[in-house]
């Protein structure tokens, strides 16, 4: 925040030139605008780091389907291909495997518990 300040009023005190003062500090002319219309609009509060994070995502997975998934997963155990197809077959909702397989793995809930692991006949 401090070096906005600073390539602001080095424009102001200093060079009266934007081109000049954005190669001094080595920024381009767009960003020293967008830095003035900050400062203009908000004072000094405005130069502080913005997040880049989206307001929505528009392609996200619906709420309502981690809830049915979390339900499936953890009540059920079902995997990622049977998840979807009940999803698909009782609820009319479209979701692949891939979808479902990183909804969970993101959720943390990838691997069954260690008693509904598949284990081998003679380990039963």
């Amino acid at each position: 925040m401090r070096r906005r300040i600073a390539v602001l009023r080095h424009f102001v005190e200093v060079s009266a030139n934007v081109a000049v003062t954005c190669r001094y500090y080595g920024i381009s002319r767009p960003t020293y605008y967008k830095w003035l219309r900050r400062y203009e609009a908000n004072g000094v509060d405005g130069l502080r780091g913005q997040s880049r994070r989206p307001q929505t995502s528009p392609n996200a997975t619906r709420a309502d389907v981690v809830d049915k998934n979390i339900h499936l997963q953890g009540n059920y155990h079902f995997g990622p291909a049977k998840i979807a197809m009940y999803l698909q077959r009782y609820h009319d909702v479209d979701i692949s495997v891939s979808t479902d397989w990183c909804m969970q793995h993101r959720l943390d809930m990838g691997r069954l518990p260690a008693s509904q692991r598949f284990q081998r006949h003679d380990r039963r």
